[in-house]
């Protein structure tokens, strides 16, 4: 049962002006609201309602998803407002933003020819970035403050008049986009698309389970929003998904972008990077009010020690880096010679290397060249020296998953070596996971075409 607080809303201070969409539990209006904050006499929100046909049991739940928001105080979360739960019908009032979700937006910004590359249109890199950052900060708080998202997406994404982008309001834009979603053996509507390998295969959703679909969001930005997966079934996306498929680099994707994603979307969870690492990887990038408004470098946030950040090896050693690793054992890296070191870059002493039988010790952060020894005769691509430089070297598509159809995988064969990382502000190498697996057929992703 809802029981009011200070959040109540008198229904006399809502004024509602005009429809903007259909919601997870009713229609969305834009409107006017009273007094709901402090300074201003009246401010343009948006009002969320609960249809008059819904069940008790939906009543309550909306009214809970509102209660979730209650106690967040972030710029980069979308904010609440006020609650009328008094008469009917029950309104939510959230923050106004009125460019809409990220995925409309980006679809917006597409050539009006269908013949047109949708390449052509993307956003400068900068701006990819700056909403790349606000998207992280967002989720860097709800990660600070204990909240798993579960489905992190640009649909679910929101964007203010200045362009500025918020995590949304958990589940306004569900019914919008339907079939973004997936019943999965008779259980609720599942965003496969957007999944992690452990969370389609065990249902563990975790802040690095909302980090591989931050990946799917950068993947979004860079195609204009496009579906990922485009040609694949939801059945044939949550097994490619989990046998360690990944998504092509995008037409014209800057590498550094790329490498980003690919860094998100490592096979082992404990090895794909923090939202704070993702900051601090882009932060010199941003613009400078993300320095005032971030929970980046708000006082709330506490970098955590440099001991947290590192992991335990010993208990690494246990955790599967790819689809197989629990059946079969990994091939050892050949050791590395002072003849075998990559040009202009020393070979690592034998105190910074990591045993190929021990996982790294958590996850890097991007921007550093990978001290990566070859594994099964495939060559780990290399890390961009610069990852705030278009021009930076990245994976060429050849590499990876680009232009070929060659789909990359995250198979256990791909073992690399890694430093360890002994503070949280350095730039040490990134272990690449993303190799082919031997003696297995990946299934080729198609071309992605606009929809």
């Amino acid at each position: 049962m809802y029981v009011p607080d200070e959040w109540e809303v008198l229904r006399e201070q809502i004024t509602m002006n005009r429809e903007l969409g259909q919601g997870s539990f009713g229609m969305v209006y834009e409107g006017i609201a009273k007094g709901v904050v402090k300074g201003e006499p009246e401010t343009c929100v948006a009002i969320k309602t609960v249809n008059e046909s819904a069940s008790m049991r939906e009543r309550i739940e909306f009214l809970n998803e509102a209660s979730v928001m209650k106690e967040f105080n972030c710029h980069h979360v979308v904010r609440l407002l006020g609650v009328v739960s008094q008469g009917q019908p029950t309104l939510v009032i959230m923050e106004l933003m009125t460019k809409g979700d990220l995925k409309s937006h980006l679809r917006s910004l597409r050539a009006k020819d269908p013949s047109q590359s949708y390449s052509a249109n993307l956003p400068p890199l900068k701006e990819i970035i700056q909403m790349a950052g606000e998207i992280a900060d967002g989720m860097s708080y709800l990660n600070a403050n204990k909240f798993v998202h579960r489905d992190l997406a640009a649909r679910n994404c929101m964007v203010g008049a200045d362009y500025t982008v918020k995590i949304g309001d958990f589940g306004m834009t569900r019914d919008i986009y339907e079939t973004d979603y997936y019943r999965k053996g008779g259980k609720g509507l599942l965003p496969v698309r957007w999944m992690s390998p452990e969370s389609l295969k065990d249902g563990v959703f975790t802040t690095t389970s909302d980090v591989w679909s931050f990946g799917v969001v950068l993947w979004e930005m860079a195609t204009l929003a496009e579906q990922p997966y485009q040609g694949m079934s939801n059945e044939q996306v949550l097994h490619f998904v989990m046998e360690g498929g990944l998504l092509d680099k995008p037409d014209n994707c800057p590498d550094m972008l790329f490498e980003l994603m690919r860094m998100c979307w490592q096979y082992n969870p404990k090895m794909r990077p923090s939202f704070l690492e993702i900051i601090n990887s882009i932060k010199e990038e941003l613009e400078p009010p993300f320095r005032e408004m971030s929970f980046f470098y708000s006082q709330e946030n506490k970098l955590p020690d440099p001991e947290e950040l590192d992991m335990e090896v010993e208990n690494m050693k246990n955790v599967p880096l790819g689809p197989a690793a629990s059946s079969r054992p990994p091939i050892p890296c050949p050791p590395t010679t002072s003849g075998s070191a990559p040009p202009n870059q020393p070979p690592p002493s034998p105190s910074q290397q990591t045993p190929a039988s021990t996982a790294p010790a958590g996850p890097l952060t991007l921007g550093s060249s990978p001290t990566s020894a070859p594994s099964s005769g495939q060559v780990q691509p290399q890390a961009p020296s610069s990852p705030c430089s278009p021009g930076a070297p990245g994976p060429s598509s050849a590499q990876s998953s680009g232009a070929s159809g060659q789909v990359a995988s995250n198979g256990p064969e791909a073992v690399a070596q890694v430093l360890l990382r002994p503070a949280f502000t350095d730039t040490p190498p990134y272990a690449h996971m993303n190799g082919v697996r031997k003696k297995e057929c990946a299934m080729p992703l198609p071309q992605s075409s606009a929809c």
